[in-house]
């Protein structure tokens, strides 16, 4: 299949599919880390018309998406987020409560307009990776549907927690491949596999949190690289 692999720069979800011989991209606004070239720096919005047989969202810009932002559609931030601009930033500290709230649902807006033009992408399978959204993202994305299934790294051999939504479009939901038991709350096992949610406040705190774990790559490429061709419905769909 054609694949595109969008919001991502890691590779980890492109080289699964690679590995088993499908002509799959990725593509970011940020380069690849591991410099591959077969990675599109851009925007994806600008790509999504060329003829892809599947496409995979990985890391979309969601923090203004999810329930747990919601609050600061009322009540702003004390610091300016990430995905102001670099003048937004600078000012943010001198801005009043209302300036403040205007970026911020701005930032929403952008956000949901990326989503959505992806999950209605004339592709025929969609897969976008985000947390739960609150009312106010739900209602700013066309034909949006919940989440088809949330999953966890620890169904696929990982030693980790951190609930993913998977939005799916002519795809199955992910099987687990190597369900592990979750240790007990309050050990120092269950702290190590909270590390995510644990991760302080820095810079590189997003690039950590959004981290795509490999056996869930490998679970996406096996079970959804491997579906029988496509079907009259999926291609009337993406036409």
């Amino acid at each position: 299949m054609k694949i595109l692999i969008g919001c991502e720069t890691s590779g980890v979800v492109r080289n699964a599919f690679a590995a088993l011989g499908h002509d799959v991209w990725s593509c970011d606004l940020l380069p690849a880390e591991d410099r591959s070239n077969r990675h599109i720096i851009g925007d994806i919005r600008d790509v999504l018309g060329d003829g892809w047989d599947l496409l995979a969202v990985m890391h979309p810009p969601c923090t203004r998406l999810c329930n747990s932002g919601v609050r600061w559609l009322n009540r702003p931030p004390k610091n300016a987020p990430n995905m102001a601009t670099e003048d937004e930033q600078r000012r943010w500290p001198g801005m009043s409560e209302a300036e403040q709230l205007t970026i911020m649902w701005r930032l929403l807006d952008e956000g949901a307009a990326l989503f959505s033009a992806c999950w209605n992408a004339k592709i025929p399978r969609i897969a976008v990776e985000n947390p739960v959204m609150h009312r106010h993202a739900k209602a700013r994305i066309a034909n949006f549907e919940p989440a088809s299934q949330t999953v966890q790294p620890w169904w696929f051999g990982e030693k980790a927690f951190k609930g993913t939504g998977l939005y799916l479009r002519g795809l199955p939901p992910l099987v687990p491949t190597n369900r592990l038991t979750p240790p007990k709350a309050g050990t120092a096992e269950h702290k190590a596999w909270s590390a995510i949610h644990r991760a302080p406040p820095g810079p590189n705190r997003w690039a950590f949190r959004s981290k795509t774990f490999q056996g869930i790559a490998d679970a996406m490429a096996a079970q959804w690289g491997n579906l029988d061709g496509l079907t009259v419905a999926e291609r009337e769909r993406a036409a």
